[in-house]
């Protein structure tokens, strides 16, 4: 059974801080293990403070970021580069400063890829992708050491909406249209792809995100909210500031 753990710390700031610290030193643990580490990665405000604190703390060079595959958890369906995609916010917020080896970094297909304005195909193609760096066996996913969602104040994670079609899709890389939020096209990890990962963290910052991490953990069902519905094998961490922990129950918090 995976390990739950809520951790809120006083502002967005210290979140972050202590967010890139802790993923430092799981990738750094992932690679004394492994050999070599796999993250996913989100969008959002707190992951791009989240990110440049990585980039920014000394701890990184501990790291051998040649051997990190990095993957993303959902995309917009834009063109390259456009300021709007999870992949160009990572690269400008970290990842370029990284010494990373690019056939180890792997961005969702863009819309004016080879797939063009087919997000059915692009989907098909990242699964594709993850197949392929799982290497031989039946397994279709690569380990993922640590799998990291940002949560949306209607209880979204990645590119999973509550009540949308894409909630009961059982294939690992699912397009989706009509999404509530914009852009309407995405792609995304969906939660039967999420829940395979080693830790999942859901991180969240702000009081318009409360009711959503609150219905979470209070049992919500995972289609009307779907942060609740993943969990990571081994640890799911809930890592919040005080605004976003306030509907949360206090047997479950650690105050940092």
């Amino acid at each position: 059974m995976t390990e739950t753990a809520v951790e809120v710390h006083a502002d967005p700031d210290l979140l972050a801080q202590a967010v890139a610290a802790r993923l430092l030193v799981r990738i750094i643990d992932a690679q004394a293990e492994r050999g070599e580490a796999g993250i996913v990665l989100t969008g959002g405000r707190i992951a791009a403070s989240v990110y440049r604190a990585v980039r920014d703390l000394p701890a990184r060079d501990a790291v051998d970021w040649s051997r990190v595959d990095v993957w993303w958890g959902d995309e917009r369906f834009l063109p390259a580069g456009d300021p709007e995609r999870n992949e160009t916010q990572a690269r400008e917020a970290f990842l370029d400063a990284l010494p990373l080896a690019p056939n180890r970094v792997h961005p969702m297909p863009a819309s004016d890829g080879p797939d063009g304005a087919d997000p059915e195909a692009a989907a098909a193609r990242y699964a594709a992708t993850l197949a392929a760096a799982a290497g031989p066996g039946t397994a279709t996913l690569p380990y993922f050491d640590v799998l990291m969602l940002g949560v949306g104040e209607d209880g979204h994670i990645a590119s999973i909406f509550p009540e949308h079609p894409v909630s009961y899709e059982n294939r690992p890389v699912s397009a989706v249209r009509g999404s509530p939020k914009p852009p309407p096209v995405r792609i995304t990890l969906t939660r039967s792809a999420i829940n395979t990962a080693e830790d999942v963290w859901l991180i969240a910052s702000g009081s318009g995100k409360a009711r959503a991490v609150g219905m979470a953990l209070g049992g919500a069902g995972p289609v009307q909210v779907p942060a609740a519905g993943v969990a990571g094998v081994q640890r799911t961490r809930w890592l919040l500031d005080r605004a976003a922990a306030t509907e949360v129950k206090p047997s479950f918090r650690s105050l940092r």
